[in-house]
């Protein structure tokens, strides 16, 4: 709601709709405003904001699409040890992410590693392996959460 000023309603849909409103949208909106002398909040300032965000979006693709493209080619260059490694990755993400949780709630950390070991040393297909950790944590995390409130309302 805040943004909606700056942007108006064209603006905050292709914004919402593209997302990365603070760091690409918004200031692209404000800079194409500034340099067409338009007012926020105008109907010449909307329209601005507007061709800012969709001109702002074309770029940050084709941008993308270079970098998966040479990407994909630098991958297929590694060696396969160095690649089998990336699976590693997202996992080692919502590791620390659990963890920066687990030092304000101790328990959330035993029930993401409960379900770590669960899920490695189960009958779990690899594929479902994170998928299944991730929701498993969060499903119990919420459960336990919402146990713990209702008790303190009671």
């Amino acid at each position: 709601m805040s943004y909606y000023p700056v942007l108006g309603a064209t603006g905050t849909y292709l914004a919402f709709l593209t997302g990365n409103i603070g760091n690409m949208c918004l200031p692209s909106a404000s800079v194409a405003q500034s340099v067409v002398g338009a007012e926020p909040g105008t109907r010449k300032g909307e329209i601005t904001a507007s061709l800012a965000i969709a001109t702002a979006s074309l770029v940050n693709i084709i941008i993308l699409i270079f970098v998966i493209l040479g990407g994909s080619y630098l991958i297929s260059l590694m060696p396969e040890s160095l690649v089998n490694s990336f699976r590693f990755v997202l996992p080692a993400i919502f590791g620390g992410v659990i963890a920066q949780f687990a030092i304000q709630k101790p328990v959330w950390g035993i029930v993401g590693i409960a379900f770590g070991l669960f899920v490695n040393l189960g009958p779990v297909p690899r594929p479902l392996q994170t998928f299944l950790c991730i929701l498993g944590t969060v499903v119990v995390c919420m459960l336990l959460n919402k146990l713990k409130t209702q008790k303190e309302v009671e």
